[in-house]
């Protein structure tokens, strides 16, 4: 990875930038744009934040580099994501309220290609960007909402229709799905719900302890509508062989999620024949018996969650140096110096975001999700490249 900071002073604006074979065929770029507030509110915080995304593409390096898709953390998503012109967006876009830390109203995390056909569509009531090079197609598929119905019934409803948007593109969940997010509003109350629609509709569909499940982050955050009580993102690969995938268990850290009523895997290896690329779902302090590990200990529990993610990206021959971007999720907005100082010394470089989103156990103070990219090893050899 090859990491790079920008400031624009005339936006006051931040840009975290990680890339990945910018010499390549297909390059890759994470991204978090951070604006400082101007006494300018949400229109004028957004305005910066997109015309800092738009000079982005053309600063040295990034001519060619295609917008695959976005995420906006919004401070009040009711009242804010009226405002912006998603409509208008070139990729697929998720907006939810998870609001930055750092003062700010609004945040964006882009990924970024180069060397790829990108194409979205509309379908089901979301938009999938489609970016496809050689035999593979990436599907990324955000801001998926329900309005009507409990958190079990809005889950159910949210993967049946990704179902269908898969199949209209000739692929499934259980072949195709890497990674997704639920961001489920009140999860104290509400996430049980999403659990068990979601632990039954993939039994329905043949995705069970015994096959696998998927990686996956839930989470606290709310959609625009205040009738949803569940949104979901999800990315899916087309043209993987048998033995592309790999999940990763870190069974001395981490036990395994369906032993606490749960289905999603605490990693996923995808591997290609130029780079391999490690999806880490949400992972928090929690030790092999599924226990929640230093009570009240906000300094502890990054330390411990940190030891689990190091050992996940381990397991899938990475090291936290190889990571590409962090999403950290707060429980308690007094403890975002602490979280904020201890990322900061440990990772300077790592395009990073700190939201309030509580965690899906009251007692769970912190969690972290992340996406690693590592140079392919000789076992890839065979291997198509991305």
């Amino acid at each position: 990875m090859k990491f790079r900071k920008l400031h624009i002073e005339h936006l006051d604006a931040d840009i975290e930038i990680s890339s990945f074979g910018t010499d390549l065929e297909v390059s890759e770029w994470h991204v978090m744009i951070h604006v400082t507030p101007m006494g300018d509110g949400f229109p004028g915080q957004h305005a910066r934040l997109c015309q800092a995304a738009r000079m982005l593409q053309d600063m040295p390096g990034m001519q060619g580099a295609t917008p695959i898709f976005k995420r906006y953390f919004l401070s009040d998503s009711t009242n804010q994501q009226p405002l912006m012109d998603t409509e208008g967006e070139c990729c697929t876009v998720s907006c939810i309220q998870q609001p930055p830390l750092d003062g700010s109203k609004v945040a964006l995390w882009m990924y970024l290609m180069r060397g790829v056909q990108a194409e979205t569509i509309r379908c089901g009531g979301a938009t999938t960007t489609i970016a496809r090079h050689g035999g593979y197609e990436h599907l990324w598929t955000m801001g998926m909402t329900c309005g009507q119905g409990d958190s079990y019934g809005q889950t159910e409803a949210l993967l049946d229709t990704y179902q269908r948007i898969l199949n209209g593109q000739g692929a499934d969940i259980q072949a195709n799905c890497i990674r997704t997010w639920f961001f489920v509003r009140d999860v104290d109350t509400q996430y049980h719900g999403l659990v068990a629609a979601r632990r039954d509709a993939f039994s329905r569909i043949g995705l069970t302890s015994d096959t696998h499940y998927i990686a996956s982050t839930g989470i606290g955050g709310n959609p625009a509508d205040t009738r949803s009580l569940v949104q979901m993102g999800c990315y899916a690969v087309k043209g993987l062989s048998q033995g592309q995938q790999r999940y990763l268990y870190a069974p001395t850290h981490l036990n395994r999620t369906y032993e606490y009523g749960v289905t999603f895997e605490r990693g996923t290896l995808v591997r290609y024949g130029d780079r391999n690329h490690a999806y880490i779902s949400g992972t928090a302090s929690i030790d092999n018996k599924g226990n929640v590990v230093h009570l009240g200990n906000v300094r502890e529990q990054t330390l411990r969650m940190w030891e689990n993610v190091s050992a996940l990206l381990r397991e899938a021959g990475m090291t936290m140096d190889d990571m590409a971007h962090a999403i950290v999720y707060l429980r308690d907005i007094a403890d975002h110096e602490t979280v904020r100082s201890m990322f900061a010394e440990r990772f300077p470089d790592v395009p990073t975001i700190i939201t309030l989103a509580p965690v899906c156990r009251p007692t769970w103070l912190i969690e972290m999700e992340c996406v690693a990219i590592k140079e392919a090893s000789d076992e890839n050899k065979g291997l198509d490249n991305l």
